[in-house]
């Protein structure tokens, strides 16, 4: 971004929020001089470093370190390792849940770089700052939480701001922003970990306007956007629980002041405006409207358009919606507001009416290329779906067309379908691989026969077949496809690298009157007979497929339940492997370079089952100038390295459980090592064992 390009956005009121235009001369000029510092400490390249969790403000998962190359990665080594204490022992879901233990703890953090030093958060919410060389702990903040009541915690990563009104080297400066999964924001120190306020705020506390609610039906996982002194937030709420959850506004706040400059709620009326504040509050205008679509995952910026651009999940409950109507307009998209005033400028919708909780999951991941002679800046979103949605950033227009395609019809009772959802023409979809595929697979011929008894059981018809009372397959599932983890995109080389999950789950829908007295909340085994309609639920049970989630879903004529694996009775998915794959799209064409399968399931599987390619994975890749790409995520215990170019296994390093963090990797200066980090602390949806091991590696001296 040019200097001539961020004044123009900045006398155009697109940079900075309408007042900043009318603050005295002087200011102006040292807000524009810091916040274009900023902007480029977060956007410079080449660099090094990974000064945000996405790695710039636009994402794409890049580094120019090139220390590490395809000819020397093999010789990667253990340089040190970080235990933060941080993790429990639980049940998983996947082993099966009795109620009688808490969850296992699930660590998917992002470090992010300071100077010398990362920066991280732990599952339960505490902010640590270690020596990003050496592992030493240099501060460890603990917030003031009650973590009995958020049964699965997590944290994503913090980001960072610079606040001019503070001189360079002094206490909160450089200040490290921290969201909290009790609904608050805090930022602290970066060099002591010291609190730091926002002007009178000791805090920015995004419960306000939500109205009363339970604690874990609102919070905080993942960092906010940061443009200028602007922070720009979403929330995460709980999902299946009531048509009544939280409002899912998306709000901006001025981190010098503390105030909130503008709220976004997602939400149309009637004649295609948004409604006025008492229409959208049931008539009280100090409260937002509960029950819309929320933004739960990371944002991006492009500060030279003034756009935050937001992806947004579905609107509760998430397998009914016989009762939104306007509700889900912008559900399950990717939405560009002005940064200046939070006003719509385009969106794109992914699915229509989503009842599979296929929500947008990821960063909108920004790029530029070069189409007939002219510059193109793209926007790529990865979705559960197994779509790579390749669109233009400053207008929402698909970059290669979109088929609206007939699917599945017959929802349940008072609900109803899309006609048509749309699907890109190019890249083709990644959760469908090229070739013959068996409907089931199993481990034995008898397992596989159990496999096709139990699809026999349910309904299946394609990724977009509706919840129903008999049960249905969803597959791809609420998993993904594409998970939070989001794609990296090699700039010089042109090319997107994004990972899948090729499994099912089963959702069966269950009429309200039918429904345990509790609403059906809670885990049961699929054997048990605890309520008093228990004999009208077990004759719409379409097979014993294990443990299975109970949820409520308030507010709606059914509960539903979610059994959270498509598995046959030895434990193995029934879809044939690969059951996670890797890929590289290249973005002028639209092509799929090559797809190659993802981890093993060694550490899924006793020996001498570990010889099947492509294990399911939670996470997301890196990629390196080198021509390298780093990722984690599968249930093996391992953080590989592939080829870009051809996606060829070059390396692989064994950590102590899984890791479904983002890895990093940074060089701090010319002379010195290039390092590869990952959170390594299982996840309780995969069954990984837990743990808190942040493990760096580095080429031997």
């Amino acid at each position: 971004m040019s200097i001539l390009s961020f004044l123009h956005a900045l006398e155009a009121g697109k940079a900075t929020p309408d007042h900043s235009r009318h603050i005295p001369l002087l200011q102006v000029l040292a807000l524009l001089t810091l916040t274009f510092a900023l902007v480029m400490q977060a956007d410079a390249e080449p660099h090094a470093g990974w000064s945000l969790p996405g790695g710039e403000m636009g994402g794409g998962h890049f580094s120019a370190a090139s220390q590490i190359t395809r000819a020397n990665v093999a010789n990667l080594e253990v340089a040190w390792t970080h235990r933060s204490g941080d993790f429990r022992e639980g049940e998983s879901f996947i082993d099966g849940l009795t109620g009688e233990e808490p969850l296992q703890s699930s660590w998917q953090a992002t470090p992010i770089l300071i100077e010398d030093h990362l920066v991280f958060c732990t599952p339960f919410n505490r902010i640590i700052s270690v020596n990003a060389e050496t592992g030493e702990e240099r501060w460890s903040y603990t917030p003031d939480i009650d973590l009995d009541a958020f049964p699965m915690p997590r944290c994503r990563g913090v980001t960072q701001w610079i606040n001019p009104a503070v001189a360079a080297g002094a206490t909160c400066h450089i200040v490290v922003i921290a969201p909290l999964m009790d609904a608050r924001v805090i930022g602290l120190d970066a060099p002591s970990g010291e609190r730091c306020s926002f002007g009178q705020q000791s805090e920015l506390d995004l419960s306000e306007g939500l109205g009363p609610f339970e604690t874990g039906f609102y919070m905080l996982n993942t960092p906010p956007a940061i443009v200028g002194n602007t922070l720009i937030t979403g929330g995460s709420i709980a999902d299946n629980v009531t048509t009544a959850m939280p409002s899912g506004v998306v709000r901006a706040y001025d981190l010098s002041e503390g105030g909130v400059l503008w709220a976004w709620e997602p939400l149309v009326g009637p004649d295609g405006t948004p409604p006025s504040k008492e229409e959208s509050a049931n008539g009280d205008p100090a409260m937002f409207r509960q029950g819309t679509t929320n933004a739960w995952s990371f944002f991006s910026v492009d500060p030279e358009l003034g756009l935050v651009f937001v992806p947004t999940g579905n609107t509760s409950a998430d397998y009914y919606g016989g009762h939104r109507e306007g509700l889900d307009y912008y559900s399950s998209s990717v939405v560009a507001l002005r940064v200046a005033d939070g006003e719509v400028a385009w969106h794109f919708q992914t699915v229509r009416h989503d009842i599979w909780d296929f929500d947008v999951p990821s960063q909108p991941t920004l790029f530029d290329i070069e189409r007939d002679g002219k510059l193109v800046r793209g926007l790529a979103q990865t979705t559960k779906q197994g779509y790579v949605y390749l669109l233009d950033r400053a207008t929402g227009d698909p970059l290669f067309p979109i088929i609206e395609t007939p699917v599945p019809q017959g929802a349940v009772a008072g609900d109803f379908t899309a006609p048509t959802q749309p699907i890109p023409s190019k890249p083709r979809s990644l959760f469908d691989l090229p070739g013959e595929q068996e409907s089931v697979w199993g481990l034995t011929p008898w397992d596989k026969g159990a496999c096709a008894d139990v699809l026999a059981s349910l309904r299946y018809e394609g990724p977009f077949t509706p919840p129903d009372v008999q049960g249905s397959l969803h597959m791809p599932s609420a998993f993904g496809g594409h998970n939070w983890g989001g794609p990296a995109i090699d700039r010089a080389r042109g090319k997107l690298i994004v990972n899948t999950l090729h499994v099912g789950t089963v959702v069966q829908m269950i009429p309200r009157d039918q429904c345990d007295s509790g609403g059906g909340q809670g885990i049961h085994s699929a054997s048990e007979q605890a309520t008093e309609s228990a004999q009208t639920v077990a004759d719409i049970e379409p097979v014993a497929l294990g443990p299975f989630l109970a949820e409520p879903s308030a507010g709606t004529p059914f509960c539903d339940r979610r059994w959270l694996g498509f598995v046959s009775p030895l434990g193995a998915p029934c879809t044939p492997p690969p059951w996670g794959t890797l890929a590289a799209i290249d973005l002028a064409s639209g092509e799929v370079d090559w797809q190659v399968p993802l981890g093993t399931t060694r550490d899924m599987a006793p020996w001498p089952f570990w010889y099947i390619k492509g294990s399911p994975n939670l996470g997301g890749p890196v990629v390196t100038a080198s021509g390298l790409t780093f990722i984690g995520a599968t249930t093996d215990h391992f953080l590989r390295a592939f080829d870009t170019n051809t996606g060829e296994e070059l390396w692989k390093g064994r950590l102590p459980t899984s890791g479904h963090g983002l890895p990093i990797t940074y060089q701090l200066r010319d002379d010195s090592k290039q390092f590869v980090v990952i959170a390594a602390g299982g996840h309780a949806s995969l069954g990984t064992p837990p743990g808190d091991y942040l493990v760096a590696f580095t080429l031997p001296e």
